[in-house]
């Protein structure tokens, strides 16, 4: 049986204290609301439907930066989660099967979990995401009778003897499509917050005599986000949960409470990562590979064998082939780094394609940018590249060639030739030490003034 989603992402935060939208807020350095869409996308959803509402034209275009078939949909006026989902009845017309409504402050949502739902929906017409919290708090309850789930009560609505289950309701609720929309354009306002509650569905389909029931999940997967101090615990649980999974992979993490991960971070095994190093989003290390203490990686692929840093930085682009040596104090953006070929020291390279076995010398720069546009350095197979070269491109070195160091090279340079782009150097013999003396007596009177 086919399932669509629906993600509720119209909440204004105000609690962040932030005009960033809550579920634009980074956790593993991707926004909240991509975790959520991620998790739904392993159960292969017929549609996604995202409500946005505060901020909504910039939820809209992270959305669709990950699922550009996402429908967005509007909720102007927050008047309760049953309203919001209402917002999704026109785009999900004449879709078939079940719905899984979820929510884009809650990240930690297993497609597993989804998985459960789906199968539990084969007994029950209704289906609620259940956790049997350490502490209830202002959570809803789920009262059940058996097996069966009779209603979900609000906290603000709830009697003592109610507030005393610890079974309590996570808000991620699965049921047909058809019936979802009909029960909710039954649900009311008769509550304390005087909202249309989406948990009322669970008593309106008791009321009609359908069957509702519960699937239990780790109280971890349903935390949800609301405040700076929880999206810092979310951060530590998320990197805790990333560090563990490495190190189950066979990664050797040298100092795993030190290193962070993105999301999306995919390193293979038997690579080592040193102290202190982040990972951004689209990075992708295989095997093998050594990232040392101090790096930054971001949108890079590294290959098998090489090794990154100490204190490097790989930007979105940056693409290390089998063997590559990127050195301490190395950039390296939008740049092919190919088999062998080393970057030691100190050196910038950017829009930049690096031969086999070609060595950059420490202080090499690719001169990209003219101000306006981004132009492309080519350096081949073999080719030596003098210190404190400044390669202005666009520029091509061939294979085997050099260039002298402190060379500014602004043409092309033949395959095997050696390239020298610098000043004559002029001495002054003795000229120095007369300069240094005049020099520090015009301090001393500066001073003794």
């Amino acid at each position: 049986m086919s399932v669509s989603v629906v993600i509720l992402a119209a909440g204004q935060g105000s609690r962040m204290q932030s005009d960033l939208p809550k579920v634009l807020h980074p956790l593993g350095a991707v926004p909240l609301v991509l975790h959520a869409m991620r998790a739904a996308r392993e159960i292969e959803p017929e549609r996604t439907v995202v409500v946005v509402g505060h901020g909504g034209d910039a939820v809209a275009k992270v959305v669709r930066g990950e699922d550009e078939l996402a429908t967005i949909v509007t909720q102007t006026e927050q008047l309760g989660t049953a309203h919001a989902v209402d917002q999704a009845r026109a785009a999900l017309e004449g879709a078939v099967g079940d719905v899984i409504v979820l929510y884009g402050d809650t990240p930690f949502i297993r497609p597993e979990t989804l998985e459960a739902m789906r199968t539990a929906r084969a007994s029950h017409d209704v289906v609620v995401l259940g956790f049997d919290a350490a502490d209830p708090g202002r959570y809803g309850r789920l009262i059940t009778q058996g097996e069966a789930l009779e209603r979900i009560t609000e906290f603000k609505d709830a009697t003592e003897e109610e507030r005393a289950i610890t079974l309590c309701n996570s808000g991620v609720i699965c049921a047909d499509r058809a019936r979802l929309f009909d029960l909710i354009a039954k649900i009311g306002t008769e509550n304390a917050a005087g909202e249309y509650y989406l948990t009322d569905i669970v008593a309106l389909a008791r009321a009609q005599g359908l069957s509702a029931g519960v699937v239990r999940c780790d109280e971890a997967e349903t935390l949800g986000i609301n405040t700076r101090a929880e999206l810092a615990q979310a951060e530590a649980r998320f990197q805790a949960r990333m560090r563990a999974e490495a190190l189950e992979n066979g990664v050797t993490l040298s100092a795993p409470e030190t290193v962070y991960f993105a999301q999306d971070t995919c390193i293979g095994r038997d690579t080592v990562v040193d102290q202190f190093v982040v990972f951004g989003p689209g990075v992708t290390v295989e095997s093998g590979a050594h990232i040392r203490a101090f790096s930054h990686l971001e949108g890079a692929h590294v290959s098998r064998g090489a090794v990154v840093g100490p204190y490097a930085r790989l930007r979105p682009g940056a693409e290390l082939a089998e063997d590559v040596r990127v050195g301490n104090f190395v950039e390296i953006k939008n740049a092919q780094i190919d088999e062998g070929a080393k970057v030691n020291h100190l050196s910038y390279v950017g829009d930049a394609t690096v031969g086999p076995r070609a060595n950059l010398g420490a202080g090499t720069v690719t001169c990209n940018y003219d101000g306006v546009f981004k132009h492309r350095t080519e350096i081949g197979e073999g080719a030596f590249i003098g210190s404190s070269t400044m390669l202005v491109a666009p520029v091509k070195v061939g294979a085997h060639a050099l260039t002298g160091s402190g060379s500014v090279i602004t043409m092309d340079v033949p395959e095997g030739a050696l390239a020298l782009g610098r000043a004559k150097q002029e001495t002054k013999p003795g000229l120095g030490k007369r300069l240094m003396e005049r020099l520090r007596a015009a301090k001393a009177a500066k001073v003794k003034g």
